[in-house]
């Protein structure tokens, strides 16, 4: 592993990479949130941590009595869901592209969404909340019944995959889609414009503070908000595993393997009850399973927590950035995207250029940097995978 301290101005920085594997632009921002006068202990910056907006890709920071709606992201919820099916890849057929179809009608990518509402039951309870999320969601709420059970775009994905016993897995990555970014920066908004942010290092860092309507309302949105992520990837599996059974009707699947990775929750560290928001982190307590996908074209893989407290028992949430989406644009090119995606079917289009695994880091190397926080317990490696 490769553990790097930086002196921060009140907390210290516990980076789990080199300084070398960090832009600028992330140094500075792991130096602004450690400036906060309510991070608690220190601040926690995982092996893909890379630059976002106010905190950091790949942050973990724990907060006493407040939290930061901008280092939880716009995507609240966005994680991963993997489970493991009976089949093995002997019985695959040679080519996946009309399994790829099928998953790609049966589940819209992209901006697309459902013609009507997945008949879901969790969704009813989750739905007789709506009308109590924030004021700029109103009208939304038809939208959002129809994008349960999407894809979208960016970095999320759709995967078939093989471990090292050529058994087949599906595993997908998603979140809580427009309703999810509608809230985040609804709550944003509001955040900036209280007297307690009036003199941060960067006002995407401002916070509510615990016990005020402004951090209730947050709160309330927020969990509603990892809700729906969760139901999402739910939908997702489901369809994704009616599909394989139409293709394999003797299929069988294990109990899933879930994990959010932009999110907050109440927990205790150190001896306090703080806030910790893990925006690109998975939670590894002890034995927690966990998720940890590279790029399309790279390994993924299971894991299993082991609980290091200076983590805040946490760990990566992927291979992590390496450029940005423009820069990415600039350097690949079309031959590019056949050669890093040889061997699994997907897009080979350039629209998903930016999502080569040349853009993204050696998770090999994410990995190693992260043995003392969680073990390999499954290497999958896709054999299809579907993009918006």
């Amino acid at each position: 592993m490769t553990l790097t301290i930086l002196k921060g101005d009140r907390v210290p920085i516990k980076i789990w990479a080199g300084l070398g594997a960090l832009e600028s632009e992330a140094i500075d921002q792991l130096k602004n949130v450690a400036k906060l006068p309510w991070v608690h202990s220190h601040v926690a910056a995982m092996p893909d941590v890379h630059a976002g907006i106010g905190a950091t890709v790949g942050s973990v920071i724990a907060m006493k009595g407040a939290v930061a709606p901008a280092a939880v992201g716009v995507d609240i919820g966005c994680g991963m869901a993997a489970v493991r099916s009976s089949i093995t890849a002997s019985r695959l057929p040679d080519s996946l592209h009309d399994l790829r179809m099928a998953v790609e009608r049966a589940i819209p990518v992209g901006f697309h969404e459902h013609a009507s509402p997945v008949s879901w039951i969790p969704a009813k309870v989750l739905f007789a909340g709506f009308k109590d999320l924030d004021p700029r969601t109103r009208g939304l709420e038809s939208k959002a019944m129809r994008q349960l059970g999407t894809l979208g775009s960016g970095n999320h994905f759709i995967e078939l995959c093989l471990d090292e016993d050529q058994r087949v897995w599906v595993m997908l990555h998603s979140g809580s889609r427009n309703i999810g970014k509608e809230l985040a920066e609804a709550h944003i908004a509001k955040a900036k414009q209280l007297p307690c942010n009036a003199h941060l290092p960067d006002r995407n860092l401002a916070v509510f503070l615990e016990g005020s309507p402004e951090f209730d309302a947050y709160q309330h949105d927020l969990f509603w908000a990892q809700a729906y992520a969760r139901e999402n990837r739910a939908v997702m599996l489901h369809l994704f595993k009616t599909v394989l059974a139409g293709f394999f009707p003797e299929i069988t699947f294990d109990q899933a393997i879930t994990c959010h990775h932009n999110y907050v929750a109440a927990e205790e560290h150190f001896g306090e009850r703080v806030f910790v928001t893990r925006k690109g982190a998975i939670r590894a307590r002890k034995d927690d399973m966990g998720i940890i996908p590279g790029s399309m074209g790279t390994k993924s893989y299971i894991v299993r927590g082991l609980g290091e407290a200076d983590s805040f028992e946490s760990a990566s949430h992927g291979a992590g950035r390496r450029m940005s989406r423009s820069k990415a644009k600039k350097t690949f090119s079309a031959a590019d995207v056949l050669s890093q995606t040889k061997n699994v079917e997907c897009r080979k289009d350039t629209g998903v250029i930016d999502e080569l695994p040349g853009a993204y880091k050696d998770i090999d190397e994410v990995m190693e940097n992260q043995r003392d926080l969680v073990e390999a317990v499954h290497t999958l490696k896709q054999v299809m995978c579907v993009k918006g």
